[in-house]
């Protein structure tokens, strides 16, 4: 007589490897961000220098203001900040006022003045002290005037807030624009790639995981995208879930807005013994061993096995 030995697949080990078989399921391919770049306030557009289909670099300028009145701010705070007359005229000042202080006391000391008049002359010393640091802290301001003049000048330049590509351009030279946006940047490296996934397949993608991604423009070759993002809340009404995958386009050759299919084949977590047994078909129940091989597939060996005539 010979050890009799039952192979069982189990629901969730068939659903496992169906799932690593299934069609690939359809996404979309989008920009990971994009943004409708404008201007902090109202101006008259002077330049763009960019048009729709441009590459554009983060912080570098996509639209000039006339910037004529702010640009003679700056100049003028620039020549306060800079100036140092009034400072250097309250020094010398000051300084000779200290001396003819320390003359007025030796002095009196000798009796050749009154007291009234060395308190008049260390008075005067004060006072040309306070004009001192009356003077610096107007030099503060000025730099700080500088620096708010500056800061306005700034916004009179308009920088694109990322890499990306310029997809729109909605205003041209000489129009006034007040806080409407001037072009639309997309940030296509990474693009995002969006997939709706049925609730039978929660807890089965791992965050990092790779993703098989096939487009019209790419014919057979096969892009790599990873899981960045998977919803924890599933959708009652489609009793679906949505998982975020990042695809690199460092060349920028894949453009967004292409419609794609995904596949997950691989990236599922292989199941639990508990969560396998749960909806296991029924089976022989004396005792026995349960054995789960790596491609989910679960042996059960009776540890007294019928015996066969």
């Amino acid at each position: 007589m010979t050890k009799t030995t039952w192979t069982i697949l189990l629901a969730v080990a068939g659903y496992t490897a169906a799932a690593a078989s299934a069609a690939p399921l359809a996404c979309l391919i989008e920009p990971d961000k994009v943004a409708e770049v404008g201007a902090p306030g109202i101006g008259i557009i002077d330049k763009v220098p960019v048009e729709r289909g441009d590459y554009v670099k983060a912080g570098q300028v996509v639209a000039y203001l006339k910037a004529d009145i702010e640009r003679a701010s700056v100049n003028v705070a620039s020549a306060r900040a800079l100036a140092e007359a009034d400072l250097k005229a309250s020094i010398a000042s000051h300084d000779l006022a200290q001396a003819k202080a320390l003359r007025a006391r030796n002095l009196a000391n000798v009796g050749f003045i009154s007291k009234e008049a060395v308190d008049q002359v260390e008075a005067e010393a004060r006072i040309a002290e306070n004009r001192v640091m009356q003077a610096q802290e107007s030099q503060r301001v000025s730099r700080h005037e500088l620096a708010l003049s500056s800061s306005q000048l700034a916004q009179r330049s308009i920088r694109s807030p990322f890499a990306g590509i310029v997809i729109d351009r909605y205003r041209t030279e000489g129009e006034r624009v007040e806080r409407e946006p001037i072009v639309r940047i997309a940030k296509v490296d990474p693009l995002r790639v969006e997939v709706v996934l049925p609730l039978s397949q929660f807890g089965q993608i791992e965050p990092g995981a790779p993703v098989s991604i096939k487009t019209d423009i790419t014919g057979d070759r096969n892009l790599i995208a990873k899981v960045v993002l998977i919803d924890k809340v599933i959708d009652a009404a489609s009793n679906t879930f949505r998982v975020r995958l990042a695809l690199p386009n460092p060349d920028r050759s894949i453009p967004a807005g292409l419609r794609c299919l995904a596949d997950f084949g691989g990236t599922q977590k292989p199941p639990t013994a508990e969560k396998a047994a749960a909806v296991a078909p029924p089976v022989d129940r004396r005792e026995g061993i349960i054995k789960a091989s790596r491609m989910g597939r679960l042996s059960y060996e009776l540890k007294n096995p019928p015996k066969t005539q």
